[in-house]
């Protein structure tokens, strides 16, 4: 995972951009922009990062993102391999504030928009029949221009805003530390954990990746992702756990070892204390919940 750039989405005269991504995997890059952004995957799994937050993605995954807020779904690692057939599939929605004017949201009567706007500044994730009807709005908007597109716009956003179908992702008064003229330094580190996170890592040679001592780096990583070294390996970990939960091919313990975890005790522990549910219990209630819900077919 690079460090995050200030990605442009160009569109200096539309009000909005709306973009069908279907590619061998998502974009690899960690980045930000100063646009609002309304993602859903269609197809593909894989990590998604977003600010401070790490977990899992398949289909179905929808956010909502405020400008300048780092961010980065990573496909699986088979999704990169040579002569994968595997594909992604997603569509997503830019716009700035401004879209409508400069104090267009200042105005009384669009309150709960603003409230929401302020919200998405951790990130939303957007759940149950909520997401479902952004979604179809989101297919509408595909085939749509001008004054009509704009209305569809303001048509989910009044959904969003009307809500509580959705989960803040980032943890309170997370805040962008990142600039564009960020050294190297996180770069190696991100992707050097990236492609090894579910073998042993050693806090001496991170630290050493990024040419510093061992106190001073964990100082310079808290600083920039709100976590010390060993959360983020851990999130990492539990992650990969819970797609291979999800996937229900593996017993605990094999899972256990896949992911990195050296020991069980400590997985159970790691896995509690992370996701409010013992492996098993991850298992059987997302087991139940394939089981009792009917999938959309989103392509």
């Amino acid at each position: 995972m690079k460090n995050p750039l200030n990605k442009s989405i160009d569109s200096p005269n539309h009000a909005y951009t709306i973009r069908e991504l279907q590619e061998n995997h998502f974009d690899p890059n960690w980045h930000f922009h100063p646009h609002y952004q309304l993602f859903v995957v269609l197809e593909g799994t894989g990590t998604r990062f977003i600010g401070d937050n790490i977990k899992h993605f398949e289909a179905g995954d929808m956010v909502f993102l405020a400008p300048n807020l780092p961010h980065l779904w990573r496909s699986d690692d088979c999704y990169f391999q040579e002569n994968s057939k595997l594909s992604t599939h997603g569509i997503v929605v830019y716009f700035t504030e401004d879209f409508l004017g400069k104090d267009f949201f200042e105005k009384y009567e669009m309150i709960k928009l603003k409230n929401l706007f302020a919200e998405a500044g951790r990130g939303l994730e957007i759940d149950g029949d909520l997401r479902e009807s952004i979604f179809e709005i989101m297919k509408q908007l595909s085939h749509l221009q001008g004054f009509e597109g704009i209305l569809k716009l303001l048509e989910m956003l009044n959904l969003l805003a009307n809500s509580t179908e959705y989960t803040p992702i980032s943890s309170i008064g997370y805040s962008n530390p990142y600039k564009t003229s960020e050294t190297e330094r996180m770069r190696k580190v991100h992707e050097y954990v990236m492609q090894n996170y579910r073998s042993s890592l050693r806090l001496d040679e991170v630290a050493s990746l990024a040419g510093m001592a061992t106190a001073a780096f964990c100082r310079y990583f808290k600083a920039r992702t709100n976590k010390t070294f060993s959360d983020f390996v851990s999130e990492l970990r539990v992650g990969y756990a819970c797609k291979l939960l999800m996937e229900n091919k593996l017993n605990i313990t094999q899972i256990c070892y896949e992911s990195g975890f050296n020991t069980l005790s400590n997985f159970n522990k790691q896995f509690k204390d992370l996701q409010s549910k013992t492996p098993s219990e991850y298992r059987s209630a997302t087991l139940s919940l394939n089981h009792s819900t009917p999938t959309a077919n989103r392509s």
